[in-house]
């Protein structure tokens, strides 16, 4: 289970490196390096879609300057094995369901019915 957040572009699996806001009242489309938190009203963009983004007609695109940074894998993987490990060990989780009895041909609400032809 990793963490790292991935473009917001239909069919694109990158990584994403950039985050995309609009300010409707202004027509301006901003580009800016990738937020701390994912935003529900903003689109985390990998560095080949924040880069070739284009806007409507009158609406003017702000672009961050500079290069975007890759985020780092390093902590994501490590906060996302140190998070199953805790999960784990965890004693508070739900006993697993009990297993169903087959002998008895019932499963829940269900019925195994025996093959008519043998």
């Amino acid at each position: 289970m990793s963490s790292v957040r991935k473009c917001s572009r239909t069919g694109c699996a990158h990584p994403a490196v950039a985050t995309l806001t609009y300010a409707y009242s202004d027509s301006t489309a901003v580009v800016g390096p990738l937020a701390t938190a994912s935003e529900p009203h903003s689109y985390d963009l990998c560095e080949q879609h924040a880069l070739r983004l284009t806007a409507p007609k009158g609406w003017e695109v702000v672009r961050h300057e500079g290069e975007f940074a890759a985020p780092d894998r390093s902590d994501d993987e490590l906060t996302a094995l140190a998070e199953a490990v805790r999960e784990a060990g965890r004693s508070d989780r739900p006993a697993p369901p009990p297993e169903p009895d087959v002998s008895s041909g019932r499963r829940g609400h269900l019925r195994v019915l025996p093959d008519p032809i043998s």
